[in-house]
């Protein structure tokens, strides 16, 4: 049994460290969104205000929403927009994972667009060191409908075949160059009455083009109670017919959609009875990854600072070096500073979401992230405090 290393102190409210990369103006436009965001009347009110606003094309509203909510949770409207976040990230060590956040009008020439956008942010990120991974959704490239159909086990009209069919080079055509490029890509998970199609599409990538390393990675949402199952079958068919497994871990994002049209349905939620409960799933499958690194790489895609915590601790007592290459933790851009910062000043692989597109076409993903931040217990407040203490202590000791 491999010797437990002495791994780096980490401290999560080290706030000195969490924002070294913003100036004072940057931390009082942090802290006058984050106040606002506090108030779950105004982000309702204002997201309804700013949707109608852009519709109308009143002026000034765009420049607005850009500079404010925009330029918190996104990396710019292009991917030229985002190459000077890409590169203060870097400063910092902690890498750039490209998301591009428009959600397509589900025609094919527009998932077509979509996959030559994400070919573009494969290709930049082959050639800069600070994009460790590309991301894509299969709905960004093939409809969701047909994706539910072909997981209910429907006969598909001609038409249909042929529309998945292309989805599926869409998808190949989108790992194939990931694979030529050496570049590893995550598939996002989604909702679950079509997930298991995007699993075994993903699988059929892992096949293809993970036989010597993990450069295709499946996500799987820890919020479901059978997840942890699906990633152990996962790793034990890689192991069976040789190839690596590339799991991105995550809590969920559907929560309430997902209870909705189960009952709808009429059929068992799929999401764990309590957040207690998703807690020690998710802890569960850390500590199984961990424990199977030989054919696993892992990305903890996490918020939870007990859970970030938890890893930093298995990888010592495994005997495994921080910035071990099969272990990367993520935040998404604009939040939890003080898990990204700090983890990647420990020498913690560390990357961030950073989702791109025109101010219009990400409106959806904003609004979901103010929302995400007034119903997340505590979140909103969490990060208007942290930054309300390093205002407070640069003001009191200086920088």
């Amino acid at each position: 049994m491999p010797e437990p290393l002495t791994h780096p102190a980490v401290s999560f409210d080290n706030t000195a460290v969490a924002f070294a990369s913003k100036s004072d103006a940057e931390l009082r436009q942090m802290y006058a969104l984050f106040a606002a965001m506090n108030n779950n009347s105004l982000v309702s009110f204002g997201g309804g205000v700013m949707k109608k606003a852009l519709s109308w094309g009143i002026p000034g509203t765009k420049s607005i929403i850009k500079h404010t909510i925009f330029k918190q949770f996104c990396g710019g409207e292009t991917i030229q927009e985002c190459k000077p976040v890409i590169a203060e990230l870097g400063k910092y060590h902690i890498g750039t994972i490209l998301d591009y956040s428009v959600e397509g009008e589900g025609s094919e020439q527009s998932f077509d667009q979509t996959r030559d956008e994400l070919l573009r942010t494969i290709d930049l990120a082959a050639g800069n060191p600070h994009i460790p991974f590309s991301v894509f959704k299969v709905t960004g490239v093939a409809d969701s409908a047909l994706l539910e159909k072909v997981q209910a086990g429907q006969a598909l009209s001609s038409a249909e075949q042929q529309a998945y069919a292309r989805a599926q080079e869409r998808i190949d055509a989108l790992c194939r160059r990931a694979h030529d490029q050496n570049v590893r890509v995550f598939v996002d998970a989604e909702e679950s009455w079509f997930q298991d199609t995007i699993d075994d599409l993903a699988r059929d990538m892992m096949r293809r083009y993970n036989q010597q390393r993990a450069i295709v990675w499946n996500t799987y949402q820890l919020y479901r109670h059978d997840r942890l199952d699906a990633l152990q079958a996962d790793v034990e068919r890689g192991a069976q017919e040789g190839y690596f497994v590339g799991a991105k871990l995550v809590r969920g994002a559907y929560m309430e959609k997902e209870a909705r049209v189960a009952q709808q349905r009429g059929y068992q939620n799929p999401i764990n009875p309590t957040k207690q409960a998703t807690d020690a799933l998710y802890d569960e499958a850390l500590r199984y990854s961990v424990a199977h690194l030989d054919r696993l790489a892992i990305c903890a895609g996490t918020h939870n600072e007990a859970s970030s915590r938890l890893l930093t601790e298995l990888l010592a007592e495994a005997g495994l070096a921080p910035g071990d290459e099969r272990v990367w933790f993520a935040q998404l851009y604009g939040m939890s500073d003080n898990l990204s910062y700090n983890l990647a000043h420990a020498g913690y692989n560390t990357a961030k979401y950073v989702p791109y597109g025109p101010v219009e076409a990400v409106m959806p993903y904003l609004l979901r992230r103010a929302d995400e931040n007034t119903a997340i217990s505590g979140q909103s407040s969490r990060e208007f405090l942290l930054i309300k203490r390093e205002m407070d202590r640069r003001k009191n000791k200086g920088r």
